[in-house]
């Protein structure tokens, strides 16, 4: 992981950005329908999404702050392997620059997710689990000749793409100013009431011997 940010609205409005431009299908999946031929009449109408391939935005919400980092992570992190194997199918070197910018975009908001999940409430080193849960994990169906794989890789994108666009419906509703936050975490605040209870050096020099602290 890299650096984090510790401001929680900084570190927001970089992830709310991110999502942003994540959800646009300009971003990649129009350049993919272009470059696999799939641009005529007939054929876009097929590349829609199949339902379930990644959490609803309302399976989304009732995660809980924590749950959707975590999960969010996971999902892209499939979704990383499977670009990966796109990036094998198509036939120009300048197609592959465009899905190494998309993955270098997906690993820099994972890793804003990762920072995230630091400054929250009850937040610990983010540990992912093996596995998304059971049909949030996108994966390709049996394709049976190169069409069928363009038609299964533009509809897994526009399925990443929709998921997109529900996490940064998720995001606009996160309040700009938590009321608990790691620099507002209760132990910390414990641990400031503690040092101004406490007296200085220099009071205890300024003492007369014998004379208790009130």
């Amino acid at each position: 992981m890299g650096s984090c940010l510790d401001q929680y609205q900084e570190l927001l409005g970089q992830l709310r950005n991110q999502a942003d431009l994540m959800r646009h299908s300009s971003t990649l999946l129009d350049a993919y329908i272009r470059v696999q031929g799939l641009d005529v009449s007939g054929l876009k109408e097929h590349c829609k999404g199949r339902p379930g391939a990644f959490p609803s935005e309302d399976a989304l919400r009732r995660l809980g702050r924590q749950g959707f980092l975590r999960t969010l992570s996971v999902l892209l992190r499939h979704v990383l392997h499977r670009l990966t194997t796109l990036q094998q199918e198509l036939p120009k070197a300048q197609d592959l620059d465009m899905l190494d910018r998309v993955k270098l975009t997906i690993r820099g908001f994972r890793n804003n997710l990762h920072c995230m999940a630091q400054l929250l409430p009850s937040s610990s080193e983010m540990a992912e689990p093996t596995q998304a849960g059971p049909g949030a994990s996108p994966s390709p169906s049996p394709a049976t000749d190169a069409f069928q794989r363009k038609l299964e890789g533009c509809r897994f994108l526009h399925s990443y793409h929709s998921l997109m666009h529900s996490v940064q419906q998720v995001l606009q509703g996160w309040e700009e100013n938590p009321s608990r936050s790691r620099r507002h975490s209760p132990r910390r605040a414990l641990r400031k009431r503690t040092c101004r209870m406490q007296p200085s050096r220099r009071d205890k020099r300024l003492m007369p011997r014998g004379q208790m602290p009130r």
